[in-house]
């Protein structure tokens, strides 16, 4: 018997090779507000988190007015351009079809906006393989588990046959807080060690792994 009807992927770094387009963007944002430079090890970490808490990590002390203007400088760089780069990593699509024709139910849960994650699905042409998705715009930002809650509500799934996927330790923790297993991934925003540090089932080099991740598991 397999031990998961339910699979959840985070998006960026997980999914989509977008986390180098992500830091560009972030930095852009901030040299345009006039914030005082941060290393891009530091935007790395601080990807997964909603966007108002990844601001305060990298601008202490930031205000509502200046955070207006991040978030304003930031979405104009990347629907302008950079968030039109990036693609899904080696294999991601054919993994889908492959959990799809397998029966697995499929989501998305991202620190992305809706409108951002709406665009990659069309563009990248793999939102028809997911049954539900949520963003930030209708859930708390990670680590809390309001994300996987509602997915796992929506699709009348249990915590104990679902499983989250993603590459930062933000990820592994919401699983944790929902009740889940979760799987970190190598190749996105956060190192072996960073994922280390937070509870999980395992930690792949890289999502193409999960077929035979999950085969052993079965």
């Amino acid at each position: 018997m397999r031990p998961y009807d339910l699979v959840v992927f985070d998006w960026d770094g997980t999914l989509v090779d977008s986390i180098a387009s992500i830091v560009d963007c972030t930095q852009r944002a901030l040299a345009d507000v006039g914030a005082p430079a941060v290393e891009d090890a530091q935007v790395r970490q601080a990807i997964g988190l909603g966007i108002r808490e990844m601001i305060d990590g990298l601008i202490p002390g930031c205000d509502d007015e200046l955070f207006d203007s991040v978030c304003l400088a930031y979405r104009e760089h990347w629907f302008s351009a950079l968030g039109a780069q990036h693609q899904p990593f080696d294999g991601v699509a054919s993994l889908l079809t492959e959990l799809s024709a397998n029966d697995y139910l499929l989501a998305v849960a991202t620190a992305k906006s809706r409108r951002g994650l709406q665009a990659d699905l069309e563009r990248t042409g793999l939102g028809d393989h997911f049954h539900a998705t949520r963003t930030v715009d209708e859930a708390p930002a990670k680590p809390h588990p309001g994300m996987l809650e509602g997915i796992i509500e929506e699709l009348g799934t249990n915590t104990d046959r679902t499983l989250m996927i993603g590459d930062t330790a933000h990820d592994l923790e919401m699983a944790a807080n929902a009740g889940t297993d979760g799987l970190g991934v190598l190749g996105g925003s956060h190192d072996r060690e960073s994922l280390s540090r937070a509870p999980s089932a395992g930690i792949l080099e890289s999502v193409s792994r999960l077929p035979a991740w999950l085969a052993a598991r079965g």
